[in-house]
């Protein structure tokens, strides 16, 4: 049986931003062979000597080797190169995995002439098969050397699986009153449920900031972008989101930044938090089989931790997601996914909207509702489903998508 191939997601961003330079990074791509031949599957980023580095990791029991190795080397505080492969999870791999990264780490230190305690790792692709990481012999010493300033769009598309496009992402902010520029990739389509990361994300700028403050603002970014998103409710063994600080803009003038509470940091900030949550929406967009975006929001509830879990657990349901798949307005569906999130919840208060139609209130049918009206909210590409459960001020919002035949197409042959 042929291997399913989907076309590009429907809910592709109709433009791509052209990104650009970042000083004190370099970007090429290369074809190791690591799964599949005649395919780009190798990104290696050169970094500033004093680039920082921060980072968020999966909180899976289970994670990948280079996971492993990113943790460790966090530390530090420093990054001189990263190496991201495509079509290998080095995940479940054992000391096989383990000396992979370790051989792995051992090449691109040379390549790129640091320590190996300076150089990240991220595989994604098939758990539990052994990585040969020989392969970057023949050619990461080309690769570093080949790097250039403007190979965003190419290096964005050699970490895809699954993905149907690249996903990439920019901003500018002023710092001190210098310009800076902040330039985010990231690949992910399915196993999205992330847990303090995100499937593959790589965020740099030149902005001067500290480890420490870099870490505080990646932390608490990912909390309501990337950790917002559910595509089918599987934390992924190698979730890796790291963000590198070449400080190459302080020869502009812009002020070295030790502290994240520093008040000169605002547009920066918000700059940034723009870049992870345009990533975040479109790794959403790019939902294996999907063609309806979902905002799930929640609100009403009493707290706002609780309302995030009824809305994970409205966006998680299969239910819920094949429904809008069928554009079908089932909001007994999402009162199932209020029932049994095991939160606190009253039957007689809640009520749900599809879009700007109120479907059910007070725990019945909405006396006003239309079904006309309804099918025409399910029919659109992006819907906003509202559960309103009447108890307190608490809220959140969800991204996920539908849940197609497509899916099933894409993961029942993942391996083979």
């Amino acid at each position: 049986m042929a291997k399913f191939v989907p076309p590009v997601s429907p809910l592709a961003p109709k433009t791509v931003p052209v990104l650009p330079p970042i000083d004190g990074v370099t970007l090429a791509t290369a074809e190791a062979g690591i799964r599949y031949k005649g395919r780009t599957d190798v990104l290696a980023v050169g970094l500033a000597e004093g680039t920082t580095v921060a980072g968020v990791f999966t909180r899976s029991k289970c994670p990948s080797a280079p996971v492993d190795w990113c943790r460790a080397n966090l530390a530090g505080g420093r990054a001189r190169a990263l190496v991201v492969n495509s079509g290998n999870a080095n995940a479940f791999t054992g000391k096989k995995g383990r000396e992979a990264v370790a051989l792995t780490a051992k090449i691109a230190a040379k390549a790129a002439g640091c320590r190996q305690s300076e150089v990240f790792l991220a595989s994604t692709g098939v758990i539990g098969e052994p990585l040969d990481a020989t392969k970057y012999d023949a050619v990461l010493d080309g690769t570093f050397a080949a790097g250039k300033a403007d190979g965003w769009l190419d290096a964005a598309k050699a970490i895809m699986t699954t993905d149907t496009f690249p996903k990439v992402a920019t901003a500018t902010a002023s710092l001190g009153g210098v310009t800076v520029t902040i330039n985010g990739m990231a690949k992910g389509a399915g196993m999205i449920a992330p847990d303090m990361a995100t499937m593959l994300s790589f965020v740099f700028t030149d902005a001067p900031i500290d480890a420490p403050a870099l870490q505080a603002l990646l932390s608490k970014g990912v909390k309501t972008t990337f950790n917002t998103v559910t595509v089918d409710s599987d934390t992924s063994t190698s979730d890796t989101l790291m963000l590198f600080a070449t400080g190459a803009a302080a020869a502009r003038g812009a002020p070295r930044i030790a502290e994240a509470a520093d008040r000169r940091l605002a547009g920066f900030r918000k700059a940034l938090q723009a870049v992870l949550a345009d990533l975040a929406e479109q790794v959403a967009r790019d939902g294996e089989g999907a063609r309806k975006l979902v905002h799930v929001v929640v609100k009403g509830a009493v707290s706002n931790a609780s309302a995030f879990r009824v809305a994970k657990s409205i966006a998680d349901s299969p239910l819920v997601k094949t429904a809008i798949a069928g554009e079908d307005a089932n909001w007994g569906r999402v009162v199932m996914a209020v029932g049994k999130a095991g939160e606190p919840a009253e039957r007689d208060r809640l009520s749900i909207s599809f879009g700007d139609i109120r479907v059910a209130h007070e725990g019945e049918r909405d006396p006003a509702y239309d079904e006309a009206a309804a099918s025409a909210v399910m029919k659109k590409d992006v819907i906003t489903v509202t559960a309103d459960l009447g108890l307190g001020r608490g809220t959140a919002r969800v991204m996920t998508c539908d849940l197609t035949k497509d899916y099933v197409a894409i993961n029942g042959d993942y391996r083979s």
